[in-house]
């Protein structure tokens, strides 16, 4: 087993031949690559060594969260060096395949799935989010104008882009599919003169979201309503997703489409913000098992073609991919300030689980595959764009 994990060690060292770092194991033994380990991966159990290598990281991510193994160091080398040698994708046992193949089948997003699949991870608490996410409350990449901006003022850009992309004016509807705790809504009836709605099957974002909206005083311009997007009726000006098309995955994807294509006015305006990658993957099981159910990160091609197929027009595609990596870091900082205080409404388990998902998404940014899409789009064609992109950084 040492053998096997030592020559998974050297392929990473190959991919890049100045790093350096160490190997702990079970039994004290060290397998040192370099002078100056800029990270040490100490497996406190053999069993986190059997599992790490008999399920991948699905074996790596449940070790790590029961603390049976550790990373002492710089984590985002030890994701830099996984991505190049592929750990994604290595082999898993017969065991851990069938685990995932159960978990596929519980996790549909069928309307009833789609319940419980968001509340795992939404409904856990909003004082806990507000920790994380800070006044804005959005849990979705933010847009640094500047990369010393605040996570606050990099998420009111984004915002604000959005508004910009769909060209918002004074009077018209949006409707926002997969609303979350309401910022975007929020931020466009205060500064674009809107009125609309969101939805989320989240019960917790309800709640906080239309209580936000109270106190601000816009209960007769927005409302959140707990509901399914398939269930939204009505016809809007504008519809926006911000961070839900990772919910809906491939299977359901026409039926989002055919909806959008429904609520939205003709020749009207709607945008998808989304994390994606260029190519279609297979859901990583332990992000799905642990963090979001259901979920499935999809390519840009089937996005694409899934609204060219319900007659609506891609006006214009953006990849913010760098973008999320940085919100991901002030996401961390904001974790990490609070982590004595989730460890003691939670568990340590818990913190672990958060933790390493958050580092292994913001490596999966830089050195993974995956990316940060905005999808512009029109209900039919809309001869009135301007003809530059100059009107979205104004």
């Amino acid at each position: 087993m040492k053998n096997a994990i030592q020559e998974i060690a050297k392929a990473m060292h190959h991919t890049d031949p100045e790093s350096s770092f160490a190997v702990r194991f079970w039994d004290d033994d060290v397998f040192q690559i370099g002078d100056k380990p800029a990270f040490t991966l100490w497996f406190k159990e053999k069993e986190a060594a059997s599992k790490t290598l008999a399920d991948g990281f699905l074996g790596f991510g449940e070790a790590y969260m029961t603390g049976m193994l550790d990373v002492e160091g710089d984590m985002q080398l030890l994701f830099k060096l996984g991505f190049r040698v592929g750990y994604t994708e290595y082999k898993m046992s017969w065991k851990a395949k069938l685990n995932i193949l159960v978990q596929y089948f519980l996790n549909q997003n069928t309307l009833k799935g789609s319940k419980k699949n968001i509340s795992h991870h939404y409904d856990v608490g909003n004082d806990f989010y507000e920790r994380l996410l800070g006044p804005t409350m959005a849990y979705t990449c933010a847009y640094y104008k500047d990369p010393n901006n605040t996570l606050e003022e990099a998420q009111t850009n984004k915002f604000d882009l959005v508004c910009r992309k769909l060209r918002l004016q004074e009077g018209e509807t949006i409707a926002d599919l997969g609303c979350g705790w309401g910022g975007l809504l929020i931020h466009a009836a205060q500064n674009y003169g809107v009125t609309g709605i969101g939805v989320t099957v989240s019960r917790e974002q309800v709640e906080y979201a239309n209580k936000k909206i109270a106190s601000l005083g816009l209960q007769d311009k927005i409302r959140v309503e707990l509901k399914d997007y398939r269930d939204v009726e009505g016809v809007f000006d504008k519809v926006v997703s911000i961070g839900m098309l990772e919910h809906v995955g491939l299977k359901f994807l026409p039926v989002f489409f055919a909806k959008v294509k429904q609520i939205l006015k003709p020749g009207s305006l709607g945008l998808i913000h989304m994390v994606g990658n260029d190519e279609l993957h297979n859901a990583d099981p332990w992000t799905d098992k642990y963090i979001f159910p259901g979920a499935q990160v999809l390519d840009i091609t089937n996005i694409i073609n899934g609204i060219c197929k319900k007659k609506m027009n891609v006006i214009d595609v953006d990849n913010l991919r760098m973008n999320y990596e940085l919100t991901l870091f002030h996401w961390l900082d904001n974790f990490n300030a609070n982590v004595d205080w989730i460890r003691e409404h939670y568990d340590e388990e818990f913190a672990r689980r958060y933790y390493l998902y958050f580092q292994v998404s913001a490596a999966s940014f830089r050195y993974g595959e995956n990316r940060l899409f905005h999808v512009l789009f029109s209900n039919g064609l809309k001869n009135d764009m301007p003809l530059t992109r100059e009107y979205m950084y104004q």
